[in-house]
């Protein structure tokens, strides 16, 4: 059975109902929208984030979701979704999960359009059942966010990226949500304060060992074998290269910081930064760094008794850093 698979299995009956509820929470009378939203639900990724929400409502809840914890699963999903129309909006990219983008097929003024709705009937669907603690989880998670996005074009500016930035941007950006799906399912069964807070702070430890090792698909994996320099190419300051820049000479760094802003098209340079990084330890680094938060959230964990959630979300923490793509 594939990982995923098994994960998913002491919460699919929730996950079948959810995909049921969340394809209702997205209708609308404009046949134009229906037509673009019937799309974006038939091109769901693995759905990691609803995912998280039941198993954390779960394992806090003894086993059982109430319809908060669904409508927290969709509130999450609804507001992912419509940061990723507006992130291909931003990129400019044609592109998601190996299918068109919105934007790449109705133009980027739909595509913000459906941004926005999307993230309405997120915040709406919270307010109609005064789910209002929920509301707050997401809204700070939506900030967040795109404070991470802006604060890593400034700084992608000049280069001048520290580690201390770089976990403040990732924390931000990726981390952030899904630190709300976890909060979100432990708040739905109505689980106290500091378990709430706790198991907040175990979404946000996956989160950015989940950054990390995308960091690390930049300078290749088993699967595709070759380094792919995507990050370089496009200016973006990642864990193994900060540490290198941090551990050369002023000479190498000149050189460095000179091919990342100069010279990331062309494609020997690109090749000669990330073998560069791979000599001066940057992958290490990054693997261990990537290790510690995986530890860290999973003695979060330990307090729990065992239980199927339990065991699944352990699975999903060694998920985030062994896979291959």
């Amino acid at each position: 059975m594939k990982i995923v698979s098994r994960i998913k299995l002491p919460i699919e009956t929730e996950m079948e109902l959810f995909e049921k509820k969340f394809s209702a929470s997205m209708s609308s009378k404009v046949s134009l929208l229906n037509r673009i939203t019937h799309y974006v639900v038939n091109r769901k990724g693995k759905q990691m984030r609803p995912m998280f929400v039941f198993l954390i409502a779960k394992m806090t809840g003894n086993g059982q979701v109430n319809e908060r914890t669904y409508r927290g699963a969709s509130v999450i999903e609804l507001i992912h979704t419509a940061t990723l129309v507006h992130d291909d909006v931003v990129d400019d990219s044609d592109r998601r999960r190996g299918f068109f983008s919105i934007n790449a097929l109705w133009k980027n003024k739909i595509a913000v359009l459906v941004g926005d709705y999307l993230l309405s009937k997120g915040l709406l669907l919270s307010i109609d059942n005064d789910d209002f603690d929920l509301l707050k989880i997401i809204s700070v998670a939506v900030r967040e966010m795109s404070e991470g996005e802006l604060l890593q074009i400034e700084k992608a500016r000049r280069l001048d990226i520290t580690e201390e930035i770089y976990f403040e941007i990732i924390r931000q950006k990726t981390a952030t949500l899904i630190a709300a799906c976890c909060a979100m399912g432990a708040r739905s069964v109505m689980a106290p304060d500091e378990e709430v807070e706790k198991m907040r702070k175990f979404g946000e430890l996956i989160g950015t060992a989940f950054q990390i090792k995308d960091d690390l698909f930049d300078y290749g994996n088993e699967r595709i074998g070759k380094p792919t320099g995507i990050d370089i190419k496009e200016q973006k300051m990642t864990l193994p290269l900060i540490y290198a820049l941090n551990n050369s000479s002023s000479q190498e760094k000149k050189w460095l910081i000179n091919s990342v802003k100069n010279h990331n098209k062309d494609k020997q340079r690109v090749k000669e930064v990330i073998a560069f990084v791979k000599d001066n330890g940057g992958l290490d680094y990054a693997v261990a760094k990537m290790k510690e938060y995986q530890k860290h959230a999973l003695q979060l964990l330990e307090t729990y008794p065992p239980s199927p959630y339990k065991e699944s979300l352990e699975l999903m923490v060694n998920y985030v850093i062994d896979r291959k793509k």
